[in-house]
């Protein structure tokens, strides 16, 4: 049986390779975490998007 987690939006944000895949753990406000699976691809227009937004 596998270690259950408590389910808290507190801890690190945190991006793993998992299968050719990156997922995306991001704590949230209202507890838990928004997990998101991208393409090595789809990881790399967010990181620009996110640079360019950074900028302004």
């Amino acid at each position: 049986m596998a270690a259950m987690k408590p389910r808290t939006g507190s801890g690190p944000m945190e991006a793993v390779v998992e299968n050719r895949k990156i997922v995306m753990r991001i704590p949230s406000d209202g507890g838990g975490r928004l997990v998101v699976e991208l393409s090595h691809e789809e990881a790399a227009e967010l990181g620009a998007k996110l640079s360019e937004a950074a900028e302004q």
